[in-house]
């Protein structure tokens, strides 16, 4: 089983479009209601209008290879973060903000370590 699309609700569909774009999500379909996004390595999210949106306790993650020059690029863009770029001790480097709705994102770099830790389950078979 492979994750292929995470959806979050949002209030204004071309405030979250132009916000998820700016993020350098690649827009492939758009509507007044949805909207998706292809991402690096084929997975796909997207965004559905709802008339009231609460923003709960789930993290969207979205890898950056090159997360410090990224935050810098969007922070002189004008995006607001909460945190980061920081190296955590799970062994990530995080940067923290939310989409104009509060819904709450990462982006982050994990390299090797997000498959594979030092404390990977040891009867699960490691990656190449």
């Amino acid at each position: 089983m492979n994750l292929n699309q995470v959806t979050v609700e949002v209030s204004d569909i071309p405030r979250a479009r132009s916000f998820y774009q700016r993020l350098g999500l690649e827009l492939i379909v758009s509507s007044d209601h949805y909207a998706r996004f292809l991402c690096p390595g084929g997975a796909t999210f997207s965004i559905h209008h709802a008339e009231s949106v609460s923003p709960g306790g789930t993290v969207i993650y979205f890898e950056c290879d090159d997360l410090d020059a990224r935050v810098a690029a969007l922070k002189a863009a004008g995006v607001a973060f909460e945190s980061g770029p920081a190296d955590q001790r799970w062994l990530w480097r995080e940067a923290r903000l939310r989409d104009p709705d509060g819904n709450r994102l990462c982006l982050y770099f994990a390299g090797g370590n997000r498959v594979d830790p030092p404390w990977r389950v040891s009867d699960s078979p490691a990656l190449p």
